[in-house]
């Protein structure tokens, strides 16, 4: 900042960022009613193809919603309720508890029982050949979904019961109108869409150590289109309260800070490195023990 003071005029929210998730939720709303009656292969084949990928790039909408970019830092619960919003075609509640770890995520990047994105031992120990690692990244939801309460638990908050709630209400009222099949629709889409998946390469991209010495990279690719920004990964850990859509402009000011890191430009060949290199595995983390006083939501 120091050098580019500039930066910081894309300290602010995008408010497009609103209107592309009501469009992600309509979109997923007539989603729900075509596939209702269709055979159960169309349902399954459009789970993966089509809902696989709106699912995904929503809980990248809610990534970026858990940061207050779509209506300002000024209106922080108006950025919760949105987030509880964009949830509900996802079909399981999501949003609340998101925020809450994933500020600890920035935080304490790494920090051993703090950061639940690091996997636990039982991940490292396990998983650590070429087909448990296959079977890892298919179950990565899951994984993500429990890990939380292993590592770091947190009380339940009243936004919480309310994320919950309101999903729950939302999932009966499309059972009611539109039966199982949209129903699995939804939920398979969620799945799938954050298990073996070429967008869920991210996940693995962002942080898995296949350099050592390099901890964070970012993905310069296409499929930032379908996920706010979020390949930009060096840029948003350093500017995390700079919308996705800005991130190209800082990479672009500070360049000589990011040309010259390691970075990717395929999620696929990410997802197939991590499988066939043996020498990476959910152990290839960064992991740091806490000093001092430690903050959490």
């Amino acid at each position: 900042l120091a050098k580019h003071p500039e930066i910081k005029a894309l300290m602010k929210p995008d408010y497009n960022l609103i209107w592309v998730v009501v469009l992600m939720v309509l979109a997923q709303l007539t989603a729900f009613y075509l596939v209702k009656d269709l055979d159960w292969k169309w349902v399954i084949f459009w789970a993966y193809v089509f809902g696989s990928c709106i699912s995904h790039s929503m809980t990248l909408a809610i990534h970026e919603i858990s940061h207050n970019s779509a209506f300002g830092n000024s209106k922080a619960m108006w950025n919760r309720w949105f987030g509880i919003f964009a949830n509900l075609p996802l079909g399981l509640p999501y949003s609340i508890s998101f925020k809450r770890y994933h500020m600890d995520h920035h935080r304490y990047l790494g920090g051993d029982g703090i950061d639940v994105d690091i996997p636990t031992n039982f991940e490292g120990w396990f998983f650590c050949t070429r087909f448990r690692k296959f079977i890892w990244i298919v179950l990565q939801p899951f994984f993500y979904a429990i890990r939380p309460l292993c590592i770091n638990p947190k009380p339940i908050t009243r936004l919480e019961i309310i994320n919950l709630l309101a999903q729950l209400s939302f999932d009966i009222v499309i059972y009611y109108l539109w039966g199982v099949k949209s129903i699995f629709y939804m939920l398979a889409g969620s799945v799938l869409g954050l298990g073996l998946h070429p967008i869920s390469g991210h996940f693995i991209a962002e942080h898995y150590m296949f350099l050592k010495g390099h901890e964070t990279y970012s993905y310069y690719g296409p499929l930032n289109l379908l996920t706010f920004n979020v390949g930009y990964h060096n840029e948003h850990h350093d500017f995390p309260n700079i919308p996705g859509k800005s991130l190209p402009l800082v990479k672009k000011i500070a360049a000589e800070y990011y040309d010259n890191l390691p970075q990717y430009n395929s999620w696929i060949k990410v997802l197939y490195d991590f499988v066939m290199d043996d020498t990476i595995s959910p152990y290839s983390r960064m992991k740091r023990q806490l000093k001092g006083e430690v903050k959490q939501d």
